[in-house]
């Protein structure tokens, strides 16, 4: 498990490490993002309307819990001076508000040409994958 707020170059990144955050994603979140963004969607905010569907209740933002995983990979792993180049993922399950997740990014392979790094990202839900995908990126160099 590597360690957070430690720099992590292409140099230093090896094919298997993994890096873990959790936390639980409130309606204050929600509420917030959809702020943001204007995604007001009442399948996110409105208890009620949400009671009536599939879910029973109010489900987080996919793009939210991308969103944290940028946070994971340009903060914590590989860390401050990351750069994304991509980020693609697929929504499996939802989440409902309220929830805690676990954001797990794990390196799959460096790629040398143009020393990029890509890393298989998961959110998990319950011991579920909600979330799975994958994202390249430019980890920070030692005069970051």
């Amino acid at each position: 498990m590597a360690l957070p707020n430690t720099l992590h170059t292409y140099e230093s990144l090896q094919v298997g490490d993994v890096f873990e955050f959790t936390r639980i994603i409130s309606m204050k979140d929600v509420r917030m993002f959809a702020d943001v963004t204007g995604d007001d969607n009442p399948i996110h905010v409105d208890e009620t309307f949400a009671a009536d569907t599939r879910f029973g209740k109010p489900i987080v933002h996919g793009v939210l819990l991308l969103g944290i995983i940028s946070k994971v990979l340009g903060r914590d792993f590989p860390g401050h001076g990351s750069v994304a180049v991509g980020i693609s993922c697929r929504f499996l399950r939802p989440v409902p508000v309220g929830s805690e997740i676990t954001v797990e990014v794990k390196v799959a392979e460096k790629l040398e040409k143009h020393r990029h790094v890509r890393m298989r990202v998961f959110v998990y839900c319950g011991g579920k994958m909600a979330l799975g995908g994958e994202a390249t990126l430019i980890p920070p160099s030692e005069e970051e």
